[in-house]
């Protein structure tokens, strides 16, 4: 795999990647429009969030989230959907642990992800996040579920 450039997400790249819709049982991971992820100040227009696009020879295919936490960094990634199952995930992720490290020294990298999501489970497995603890029950904007909290090792 090449390497993947990056820069801080654009405007225009949070309402493209907005409209990325996954199929199946992934579809839950389908996000609001931007106009109206910036009226509910969520999502790409809440300014806590730290957003960066990620391109593979000038095409856009995903996109990370960095939340700083008193204690910790809270990471989110989204792969493009026909992006999906070629490695990109893993690639990003290792990345990301990278410019979390750069950008907020000293504090680890937390992730939380559906116990279901084996596929992301194994990406972020791979790219060197392990579980901890045992899965807990939340219930999120886009419903209740159970998730695996994961950090860095």
């Amino acid at each position: 795999m090449t390497m993947l450039e990056y820069h801080s997400t654009t405007e225009e790249e949070k309402r493209l990647i907005s409209n990325w819709k996954y199929d199946g049982e992934y579809a839950i991971y389908n996000t609001l429009s931007y106009s109206e992820q910036i009226k509910a100040h969520r999502g790409f227009a809440n300014p806590s969030n730290n957003y960066f696009s990620f391109y593979d020879d000038g095409k856009l295919i995903g996109y990370v989230n960095f939340v700083n936490a008193e204690t910790e960094v809270r990471f989110g990634i989204g792969v493009k959907p026909e992006c999906c199952n070629r490695g990109y995930g893993q690639e990003i992720c290792k990345m990301a642990i990278t410019l979390s490290n750069q950008l907020f020294v000293g504090k680890p990298l937390c992730l939380e992800v559906r116990t279901w999501n084996t596929r992301a489970v194994r990406c972020y497995e791979k790219a060197g996040f392990h579980v901890i603890g045992n899965p807990v029950r939340k219930t999120t904007p886009i419903g209740e579920g159970d998730f695996f909290r994961m950090t860095v090792k």
